[in-house]
C-alpha cells in the first residue's frame, strides 16, 4: 500500500473538545453506524474540514479509519496533503481503471487510509449510483471500523443522497449565518428521502466570541485544568 503524508491542521482548544465531542456522539450511535455520509447545503460550509478531523479524531481513539472524498466534481483533500506521486483514485476505481488495493493510501496518521476523488469523471453521479459503489462499500465496511465519506454539497448536486442510499447515517455541516432556514430544510428532505438516517446537523464557523458566560468560563478554565503552573502548592 502506498503511502502519503496528510497535513493536520493545528486546533485551538474549542475546536479541539467538539471534535472530541462530535466523536463521542458517533461512537454511542452504536457499531452498526460505521458507513457515514458528510455532506452541505453550498460549498465553502467546512465539510471537507470536518470530515477529515473527524476521520482523525475517530483514529486517535484507537479505530480503524478509511476517509474517502467522494467529491468527485469539486476536491478540495488532495490539497492537503503532501504528495509526490500520481494519485489514482475513486473515480478510477468505479470506471474499473484500478483496483481497490491501488486506490487505499495510508498516512503516516495510524489506523488512517485514505481514498482521493481522483480525476474528474463526465458522469459523476452515475458512477456514484452504480452497483459496484454499492459493492466496494460492501467490502470495505468488513475491514474498518469507520468508514467516512465526504460528499458534494447536497444543495448543488444530487451526488450526496445517491452516496447517502448506501450510507449507515449522514451529518450536515452548516455554516453558521449564512444558510436559511428553508433552505436547510430543502437539504434535510432530500436525505431523509433516502434509506440513510440524519445523526445530527454541525453548526460551522460559529464566532465564539459572541457566546455566553458559560461558554467563556468552561472555555478559560478547562483550558488550564491540569497546567501545573497554575496548580496551587
Amino acid at each position: 500500500m502506498k503511502e502519503v503524508n496528510i497535513y493536520r491542521p493545528m486546533l485551538d482548544y474549542s475546536a479541539n473538545e467538539s471534535y472530541k465531542s462530535l466523536r463521542t456522539n458517533l461512537l454511542f450511535c452504536g457499531e452498526e453506524k460505521k458507513v457515514i455520509a458528510i455532506t452541505s447545503c453550498t460549498p465553502n460550509e467546512g465539510k471537507s474540514t470536518v470530515s477529515l478531523n473527524l476521520a482523525l479524531s475517530l483514529a486517535d481513539s484507537g479505530k480503524k479509519v478509511l476517509l474517502i472524498d467522494a467529491d468527485l466534481r469539486k476536491s478540495v483533500l488532495l490539497g492537503r496533503t503532501e504528495v509526490d506521486q500520481e494519485i489514482k483514485g475513486l473515480s478510477h476505481l468505479l470506471s474499473h481503471q484500478e483496483t481497490i488495493e491501488n486506490v487505499i493510501y495510508a498516512t503516516n496518521i495510524p489506523r488512517f487510509n485514505i481514498i482521493y476523488a481522483g480525476t474528474v469523471p463526465p458522469n459523476p453521479a452515475e458512477l456514484l449510483g452504480g452497483k459496484y459503489f454499492k459493492r466496494f462499500l460492501s467490502a470495505i465496511r468488513k475491514v474498518y471500523d469507520y468508514v467516512i465519506i465526504d460528499t458534494p454539497p447536497l444543495g448543488s448536486v444530487i451526488d450526496s443522497a445517491v452516496i447517502a442510499d448506501e450510507c449507515d447515517g449522514s451529518i450536515i455541516v452548516m455554516e453558521s449565518g449564512v444558510i436559511s432556514y428553508r433552505f436547510a430544510q430543502d437539504v434535510k428532505g432530500q436525505l431523509e428521502k433516502c434509506n440513510c438516517p440524519i445523526l445530527g446537523v454541525i453548526l460551522n464557523k460559529v464566532d465564539m466570541s459572541k457566546q455566553g458566560y458559560y461558554g467563556k468560563y468552561y472555555g478559560k478554565y478547562y483550558g488550564k485544568y491540569g497546567d501545573k503552573k497554575t496548580e496551587k502548592k
